[in-house]
């Protein structure tokens, strides 16, 4: 095996302008993955022969790799990342067999793992050892690509949404298994409303997957984003009103004519349902019965976050509206989690949303979204708290809620408590064009390749309806101290190890994705990067195929491996074009790499093999 390895497939605040620079020491990595995993002294210096073998341990450190743009996964020496569950694979060995001409139907579609990874989850089957050898993997997917997926809008819709699969580990290789447990979430599967939000009849629909969230109670919570691109209408009678204006829908929508094929998608029809999607969605992986909940009191709008932490007793789930211009938000519980559920209500459906403004004197508060609370009122045109949480952007604009530079994910520290936000970048000026002092505030700043800010919550203050906390600049894509085995833009994905690494999975687009800017020649294909949150020290950790995004991130309960989402490997990029039906492979063909094949985008669980390991 080889430094710089490539995988193959197995079998089986826009205007957050106070900086507060911190750099320099060297990435003190303890296991990198989980609990009780041994301390290593520091990450190796630099690229050169694979660490000593450490036997069947957790990962402990690594040799950081350089910026690429090779159509592979790398990953550091003495390490290897295997395909796990791709695009098109069957949930089960006698489902429909994927399909290298994307001739799959949208029925073959429904029945194999969708498109598009982003949040990854690993849920374990059984308590103690058993726990770490077999498990469920719950896989978010945001979108297609029509040109690589084939067929129309009902194989898109079911190439989103989400899926569970089992995955168990043989001889130190995590592989996917028949189980029951295996199924997907698509755009038509039965969905439920829960919360202050009343829907009436029948609903369907997960789609537009992103981030994702776990609850203290062993859910996994998906996060609606870009559902407005699946709307659009033919009717050239169809005008917008200021609620579609707001949240991005049009009579072209993205490109997707999903309304030629389902009504629910005209938004000139009668059954145009816009508001059922863009919410957080509960899905219970171990109740393959269950159906997903569409939790209302967690405000609608483009969710790219649900980071689930605790304080006070209190349930809090910090997430984003992942546009740019757009804002932060934070629910908390109304009563302790654990009360509430032992009552038979869920936290989730009893408690109240916030927004936050923040000032660039690093002082921010928290804003409640609570009909009668400021401008929130009947007399201004809010009727109830239904409808605050229907039009929650608007109504965080109300409240003088402050536009950011596309956030993205949040994560919170398990060692120290501060939760750390990915901005991943802007153009300057967006959401500024109207709207009240809260609109304006902070707008202008253009930040082309982004930053990831942190905050400290006081105990206390964490568990109260509103509060207020200070915030700092933890890092800058364009930080010229910064070396360039760190180099990285557009961070978008946050996610910690037990240990307290911080793990930033970046998104460069594809207009800018391994252009002349020098930030981006010098970031090369998009990557995962570990963090040193006391040092600032950044190390690239895997770089991603041409045109492919990292995603989701998460860890194995055994410390010794990283589930990574790899999505939509050969889209569009500036430098090498766009796929067609004709040509496919045009940006990639990972990871199959067959003269006959397309890209496909796929989890990898990344680990160090351990010589002399036996059949664990």
């Amino acid at each position: 095996m080889r430094t710089g390895e490539e995988s193959h497939p197995s079998h089986g605040p826009a205007g957050l302008t106070r900086r507060g620079a911190v750099t320099g020491g060297l990435l003190a990595a303890a296991g990198l993955l989980g609990a009780g995993a041994p301390s290593a002294s520091a990450l190796a210096p630099s690229v050169g022969a694979p660490p000593a073998d450490t036997g069947p341990g957790p990962l402990a450190h690594f040799t950081a790799v350089p910026a690429a743009e090779a159509d592979a996964v790398v990953v550091p020496a003495g390490f290897r990342a295997d395909v796990l569950a791709p695009w098109g694979q069957p949930l089960h060995s006698s489902g429909p067999a994927w399909r290298a001409d994307a001739s799959a139907t949208a029925a073959d579609q429904a029945r194999q793992v969708g498109s598009h990874h982003h949040g990854v989850q690993f849920f374990p089957l059984g308590a103690g050892a058993a726990g770490k050898l077999r498990g469920l993997l719950v896989l978010s997917h945001e979108g297609a690509d029509r040109a690589l997926l084939g067929g129309g809008a009902e194989k898109a819709m079911a190439a989103q949404g989400l899926t569970v699969l089992e995955i168990r580990r043989y001889g130190g290789v995590w592989k996917t298994v028949d189980s029951p447990y295996n199924r997907r979430i698509t755009g038509d599967s039965p969905v439920r409303f829960s919360g202050p939000v009343p829907f009436e009849g029948r609903a369907r629909g997960v789609l537009a997957c992103s981030g994702h969230g776990v609850t203290p109670w062993g859910t996994y919570l998906a996060t609606e984003e870009n559902t407005g691109a699946c709307f659009g209408t033919d009717d050239t009678d169809w005008q917008r009103g200021e609620e579609e204006v707001r949240y991005g829908l049009s009579a072209g929508g993205h490109g997707h004519p999903w309304h030629e094929a389902d009504a629910r998608f005209d938004l000139a029809s009668q059954q145009a349902r816009p508001d059922r999607f863009g919410w957080v969605v509960e899905l219970d992986p171990r109740d393959p019965s269950a159906p997903p909940v569409k939790r209302t009191a967690l405000g609608r709008f483009a969710h790219g976050s649900a980071t689930v932490t605790e304080a006070g007793g209190r349930l809090v789930v910090y997430s984003t509206d992942a546009g740019d211009g757009e804002y932060l938000y934070k629910y908390v519980s109304a009563d302790d989690w654990r009360r509430l559920r032992d009552q038979g209500r869920s936290p989730l459906d009893h408690g109240t949303l916030h927004v936050a403004r923040f000032a660039a004197d690093g002082t921010a508060r928290w804003l409640p979204l609570s009909h009668g609370h400021g401008p929130l009122t009947r007399k201004r045109g809010w009727h109830d708290q239904a409808d605050v949480l229907l039009r929650a952007r608007m109504a965080a604009d109300a409240v003088g809620a402050t536009p950011l530079a596309r956030p993205e994910r949040a994560a919170v520290d398990p060692v120290d408590g501060r939760v750390y936000l990915a901005l991943a970048n802007s153009p300057g000026g967006s959401g500024c064009a109207d709207g009240g002092e809260g609109r304006r505030a902070g707008c202008g700043d253009a930040d082309p390749y982004g930053r990831v800010i942190r905050w400290r919550e006081a105990p206390a203050r964490g568990a109260e309806p509103g509060g207020t906390f200070r915030w700092e600049e933890f890092l800058a894509a364009d930080d010229p101290a910064r070396s360039a085995e760190g180099a990285f833009a557009a961070p978008k994905g946050l996610w910690f190890g037990d240990d307290g690494t911080l793990w930033i999975s970046t998104g460069v687009s594809g207009h800018d994705l391994n252009g002349s800017a020098p930030q981006y020649r010098a970031a090369g294909n998009n990557a995962l990067l570990a963090a040193d949150t006391s040092t600032g020290e950044v190390r690239r950790f895997l770089t991603a195929p041409r045109g492919a995004e990292v995603t989701g991130v998460s860890g194995a309960p055994d410390g010794r491996a990283l589930f990574v989402n790899v999505q939509h490997p050969g889209e569009r990029t500036a430098p090498l074009g766009a796929p067609d039906a004709e040509n496919p492979r045009a940006v990639s063909n990972w990871p199959d790499h067959r003269p006959d094949g397309r890209p496909r985008s796929a989890t990898v669980v990344v680990h160090r093999p351990a010589s002399g390991t036996g059949g664990a």
